[in-house]
C-alpha cells in the first residue's frame, strides 16, 4: 500500500511540474497563423484585425497615422545571464503603397519595456520615438526597421532598407533590402513596398552577442546567409520584463502595413510558419469615381517615362562617345552659368576636400571651407555621388542663384562639374548658420538689434526673389539653418537646392511636397503646391523662432509636441505676448519692435494663405511704413483677406461704401486663425 501511495505521489508531482513547465514555455514562445485566435494582441492607434485574421497597422487612405500591436504578455528575460537573452522570431509582412503614391514611411519589429507610445511621432519617427527621447539610453528599445522613405536627418542610406536600431532612429547597421540567393550565390534586391508578402527572420545569440536579420520572399526558402549580421551586446538594453510587437507610421506619404503571421521563441528557435495557413492579402480596387482618371494618369506617366528613358539612352550614348574623358558642358551652362572653376584649383583650395575643412552637412552633401590662391576664402558645396536628386538640385541652384544679385542672398561665385561630381562655390560666411548661433548654449548669444537686422535682411532678400527679380523664385526651405551670417552678423539667405522659378503672372506647376517639418504651410501638406504664400508662412515661423529662441516644434516633458505658433498665440491671448520672447535677451529689446515681430510672425504663419501678407507688405510693416493695428486675438477674422471678398468684409465691419477703404483695412489687419 505504501509503495502505491509513493508511486501516486510521484506521478502527481511530475504532472504538476510538467504543467508549470508547459506554462513557462507558453509564456516564452507563441505562433500566429493570422491573428483572430487568442490570445489577442494589444493594439493601439489604427491597428485592427480583418475578418480573415490579417493584422493591419496603417491605411493608405489616411495620412499622419501611427499604430502598434504587441503580444499581450511581457517576455521574461534573465538579465544576469547573457545566454538567457537569446531569442528568435520570424514573421511575414506586406507593405502596399497608395495609388499614385510613392508610399511611406515604414514599420518596425520592436522590443520595449512598455506598450505606451502615445507620445511618439508619425512619419519618419515610425511611431516609436519623438524629438525629445530619440537617442536616449533610457528608452531600452531594440527595433528592426523596414524603412521605405529616406530620412537624411537619421542618416538613412536609401528609401528601401533594413536597419538595426538601438534607442534611436539612427541605425547601428543597415543595408538595402535584399535576400541571398542560394542558387546564384549573391544578394538580390527586394522592394519592401512591392505589396508582395515577405518573410523576415531575426535571431539573437546572447552568448555570442550576435544579431542576424534575414529576408526573403515567401516563395523562397530561408536563405543560408543573413542580410545583416551585427555584434551587439543587448544586456544594457533588455530588462527583466519586455514586450515584443510591431509599430508602423505614415506621414504625407502613405502605405498599408500588414502582418500575416508571427512566431516567437525566447531561448530557442522560433517555430516555422506554415505559409499555406496564412491569411490572404486584400484585393485593392481604387475608388470608382477616380479609377478612370487614375488610369489616364498612369498611362500618361508611363508614356512620359518611356520617352524619358529613350531620351536618356540617346543622350547617354552621345555623351559617352563624344565626351568620355572630358568635363561635361551643356547648353544651359552657356546661357545661365557663372564663372566655372577648375577642379584642381578647388581641390588645392580645400586641401583635397579633407574632413577637417568641413563646415556643414546637408541632405545632398558636405560644405568645405577653402582658400584660393588669391587668399580669398570660399565655401564649396560638394553634392553626394549617391544623391538621386543631385543633378536636379545642382541645376536648380546654378540657374537660380547664378544670376541673382542681392546683399541679403549668399552669392554663388561659380561652379565645377567633373564626371559625376557637382561642386558649387560661394562666398564664405565666417559666422556659419543662424541656427547654430540661435540655438547654442554658449554665450554670448545674438542681441535684439542683431536679430531684428537679420529678420529684416532675410525679408528684403525674399522680396527680391518674389517680386523684384525678372522671374518669381520660390525658396521653399526658409529656416535658420539656411540663413548664413557674414563678418558683421548680417543675415544672408542661402541653399537654393529646392528653389523653383516661374514667370510673373503664372503659377508653379509642381505638386511635390518639399521643405522642413515645422515650416511647411498647411495647404502645402494638403495639395503639395508651393507659392509665394507658402514661403511667407515659413518666414513667419522663422521670425517667431528668432524672436523666441525656440524651435518650431518643441517636446516639453511627456506632453505632446508644442507648436511654436500656437505657443506664441497663447501668450497673446493672455495679453502677455512679450513674455514669449527669448529669455536669453533678458528683456533687453525695443518692446515695440519685439511686439511687431511676434504679431507679424503670427500674421504670416496663419493657416489661411489668402490672409497672409506679401513680402512687400511685410517690409512695409518692418520699416514702419504701415502700422499693425492693436487687435486682440479674439477679434481676429479668418479667411477674408483678398480683393475678391470686399462685400463680405464690408458686412462684418459695417462699412461697405468704400472699396479703397476695404483694401486698406485688409492690408493692415492682423489675423490669427487659432
Amino acid at each position: 500500500m505504501s509503495a502505491f501511495l509513493a508511486s501516486l505521489y510521484f506521478r502527481v508531482v511530475f504532472s504538476v511540474s510538467f504543467i508549470f513547465m508547459a506554462l513557462a514555455q507558453d509564456e516564452n514562445q507563441f505562433i500566429y497563423h493570422g491573428f483572430y485566435v487568442k490570445p489577442q494582441l494589444q493594439r493601439h492607434g489604427f491597428a485592427s484585425v480583418r475578418r480573415n485574421g490579417l493584422l493591419q497597422l496603417t491605411s493608405s487612405d489616411r495620412q499622419l497615422l501611427k499604430s502598434n500591436a504587441f503580444y499581450p504578455s511581457p517576455i521574461k528575460f534573465n538579465t544576469s545571464c547573457s545566454r538567457s537573452l537569446s531569442f528568435s522570431t520570424t514573421f511575414v509582412f506586406a507593405i502596399v503603397r497608395g495609388v499614385l503614391n510613392p508610399g511611406g514611411n515604414g514599420m518596425a519589429f520592436i522590443i520595449s519595456p512598455s506598450t505606451d507610445f502615445s507620445k511618439a511621432l508619425v512619419g519618419s519617427y515610425l511611431g516609436i520615438f519623438n524629438l525629445s527621447n530619440n537617442g536616449l539610453a533610457a528608452n531600452h528599445i531594440l527595433a528592426i526597421e523596414l524603412d521605405t522613405v529616406k530620412s537624411p536627418e537619421f542618416k538613412d542610406i536609401d528609401g528601401n532598407h533594413v536597419g538595426i536600431n538601438v534607442n534611436s532612429l539612427i541605425s547601428e547597421v543597415s543595408a538595402p533590402a535584399a535576400y541571398f540567393s542560394d542558387i546564384d550565390g549573391k544578394f538580390k534586391s527586394l522592394s519592401l513596398k512591392s505589396g508582395n508578402p515577405i518573410q523576415i527572420w531575426i535571431e539573437y545569440d546572447g552568448a555570442e552577442k550576435l544579431l542576424n536579420v534575414t529576408l526573403a520572399p515567401i516563395t523562397i526558402p530561408r536563405p543560408k546567409r543573413p542580410l545583416l549580421s551585427a555584434t551587439l551586446d543587448l544586456s544594457p538594453i533588455l530588462l527583466n520584463s519586455m514586450y515584443v510587437g510591431f509599430s508602423a507610421a505614415t506621414g504625407a506619404l502613405v502605405s498599408d502595413h500588414y502582418i500575416l503571421g508571427w512566431s516567437f521563441n525566447k531561448g530557442g528557435q522560433a517555430k516555422s510558419l506554415d505559409i499555406s495557413k496564412l491569411p490572404s492579402m486584400p484585393v485593392r480596387s481604387p475608388p470608382a469615381a477616380k479609377s478612370i482618371l487614375e488610369r489616364r494618369l498612369i498611362s500618361i506617366v508611363l508614356i512620359l517615362a518611356v520617352v524619358a528613358v529613350l531620351i536618356t539612352i540617346v543622350a547617354a550614348v552621345y555623351f559617352v562617345k563624344r565626351k568620355k574623358y572630358r568635363e561635361i558642358y551643356e547648353d544651359w551652362e552657356r546661357e545661365y552659368g557663372p564663372q566655372r572653376f577648375l577642379y584642381k584649383n578647388l581641390y588645392k583650395a580645400t586641401s583635397g576636400f579633407k574632413d577637417k575643412d568641413v563646415v556643414g552637412k546637408g541632405g545632398f552633401g558636405k560644405v568645405y571651407r577653402g582658400i584660393l590662391s588669391s587668399n580669398e576664402q570660399i565655401a564649396v558645396k560638394k553634392v553626394s555621388h549617391d544623391s538621386k536628386q543631385g543633378m536636379k538640385e545642382f541645376i536648380a541652384e546654378v540657374v537660380s542663384m547664378g544670376r541673382l544679385r542681392h546683399r541679403n542672398l549668399v552669392k554663388l561665385r561659380g561652379y565645377c562639374r567633373r564626371k559625376r561630381e557637382f561642386l558649387l562655390v560661394y562666398d564664405y560666411m565666417p559666422n556659419g548658420s543662424l541656427d547654430k548661433i540661435l540655438h547654442t548654449t554658449i554665450k554670448p548669444s545674438l542681441n535684439w538689434f542683431q536679430r531684428f537686422r537679420i529678420i529684416r535682411g532675410v525679408a528684403a532678400g525674399l522680396l527680391y526673389l518674389h517680386e523684384d527679380w525678372e522671374q518669381v523664385v520660390l525658396h521653399r526651405d526658409i529656416k535658420p539653418a539656411n540663413v548664413l551670417l557674414d563678418n558683421d552678423l548680417n543675415g544672408k539667405l542661402g541653399d537654393f537646392g529646392l528653389a523653383r522659378l516661374y514667370d510673373h503672372g503664372s503659377t508653379l506647376q509642381t505638386t511635390k511636397l518639399v521643405g522642413t517639418f515645422g515650416y511647411i504651410a498647411p495647404e502645402l501638406v494638403r495639395n503639395g503646391k508651393a507659392s509665394t504664400s507658402t514661403d511667407v508662412y515659413a518666414f513667419g515661423v522663422f521670425m517667431l523662432e528668432v524672436a523666441c529662441g525656440r524651435r518650431p516644434i518643441v517636446q516639453e516633458g511627456w506632453i505632446e509636441a508644442v507648436n511654436l505658433v500656437d505657443w506664441v498665440t497663447g501668450y497673446w491671448k493672455r495679453g502677455a505676448i512679450l513674455e514669449s520672447s527669448d529669455p536669453r535677451l533678458e528683456g533687453l529689446y525695443a518692446e515695440e519692435q519685439m511686439e511687431l515681430v511676434l504679431k507679424l510672425g503670427l500674421f504670416c504663419s496663419q493657416p489661411n494663405p489668402a490672409a497672409r501678407p506679401s513680402m512687400r507688405q511685410v517690409m512695409q510693416y518692418l520699416d514702419g511704413e504701415v502700422m499693425l493695428p492693436d487687435i486682440p486675438p479674439e477679434g481676429a477674422v479668418i479667411g477674408l483677406f483678398s480683393e475678391s471678398n470686399e462685400a463680405s468684409w464690408g458686412e462684418i465691419t459695417g462699412n461697405s461704401n468704400s472699396s479703397a477703404h476695404t483694401r486698406s483695412t485688409i492690408d493692415s489687419v492682423l489675423t490669427v486663425g487659432r
